[in-house]
């Protein structure tokens, strides 16, 4: 069959695509579909996206965008699938989708690995935001004919308006890209890591007086941020490391302990779990807050721990920085979670039958 992918941004660049179904595209290829991925922003408008100023040249990029779209649509009838990720167009209402839909009649399969319907407004896209239209995502789930859920609490959100919906887990290649493991018993100085982009810094601030505490007792770690914009927080242990895609998994081995705090609101709850899973993958013990899928992917005590309170975060660092083999006990239960439930080759039949 052929499959048209209508999505945001540029391939190789977004994490949502990269991990919910850039990888799975051989496997579209292995079982002789063909497919035909199609971004809504061209790569000089990514490049300057989250930058400051150049409003004309993003504005022009946004503009050029809505004619690419407009072109395309003489092509959709030759597909038989439209693989819709979060949007075919990011301000204004569905008006894409509800051609493919409802005038051309294709099967729309719409994808989306957060509370999307909800603001979520940040100093980058301000502007934007009151032209988001995140009202739209309602419609294109009663339009489609399935829906392609990053976790049950998003699953149940589409199922109000469409009865197919299906949890299709953002996934961790772990044969061609997290295909290491961490030696917790190699000598070097301790790194409580993070990772994730500026939007998500702000969680940072419930784990930051905990960190503080341990500093000063005299215990000697560096707390590692990986991410596209340097933190501003008042720690010693404090390295930040800017993302690059070319050293994305040598820069997260360097953790022995990897982070993710969130914040208990609708927003978090569509969180995927994204970051615990990275460090999982690579036998690094996932230290989260019981918020969405992350009670689901860690199992506390067992590859991880959940962590509620102030307390709980003290004791969990404390017990891992002073215990190597239980870094490495919990490391190796943490890798085998990810094999056995979200990596690419146990999802991989349930990617392709969304096609069925």
């Amino acid at each position: 069959m052929r499959i048209l992918f209508l999505v945001p941004y540029p391939p190789g660049r977004a994490p949502s695509q990269r991990f919910r179904f850039e990888q799975y595209l051989d496997a579209l290829t292995a079982h002789s579909h063909q497919y035909l991925l199609v971004p809504f922003l061209s790569v000089a408008t990514w490049n300057i996206l989250y930058q400051p100023g150049q409003a004309a040249a993003k504005a022009l990029g946004i503009l050029g965008g809505f004619v690419r779209r407009v072109g395309l649509l003489f092509s959709v009838p030759a597909y038989d699938f439209v693989f819709i990720h979060r949007e075919a167009a990011p301000i204004g209402p569905p008006v894409f989708e509800w051609i493919i839909a409802k005038v051309l009649g294709k099967k729309i399969i719409y994808d989306f690995d957060d509370a999307i319907w909800l603001p979520n407004t940040s100093e980058a896209n301000k502007i934007a935001a009151g032209v988001k239209w995140h009202h739209k995502v309602a419609e294109i789930c009663h339009w489609a004919y399935k829906n392609s859920c990053g976790n049950a609490y998003l699953a149940d959100y589409a199922r109000q308006f469409n009865p197919r919906a299906v949890v299709n887990p953002t996934t961790i290649d772990t044969v061609h890209l997290h295909n290491e493991v961490r030696d917790q018993a190699a000598p070097g100085r301790l790194v409580i890591g993070w990772t994730g982009t500026h939007s998500t810094l702000k969680y940072l601030d419930q784990v930051v007086p905990v960190l503080a505490k341990l500093e000063a007792e005299g215990l000697d770690f560096e707390f590692r941020v990986i991410s596209n914009q340097p933190p501003a927080l008042p720690l010693r242990s404090l390295v930040f490391l800017p993302w690059r895609k070319d050293t994305e998994i040598a820069d997260l081995l360097g953790f022995h302990v990897g982070l993710m705090p969130l914040e208990d609101d609708p927003w978090a709850k569509g969180k995927c779990a994204f970051k615990a899973l990275q460090y999982m993958a690579l036998g690094i013990p996932a230290l989260v807050s019981p918020v969405g899928m992350n009670t689901e992917v860690v199992q506390h005590g067992q590859n991880g721990f959940v962590c509620a309170t102030p307390a709980e975060w003290e004791a969990s660092l404390r017990q891992l920085l002073l215990d190597a083999d239980l870094r490495q006990h919990l490391g190796a239960a943490a890798r085998a979670t990810v094999e056995e439930r979200y990596s690419v080759r146990a999802n991989t039949p349930n990617f392709l039958n969304l096609f069925a």
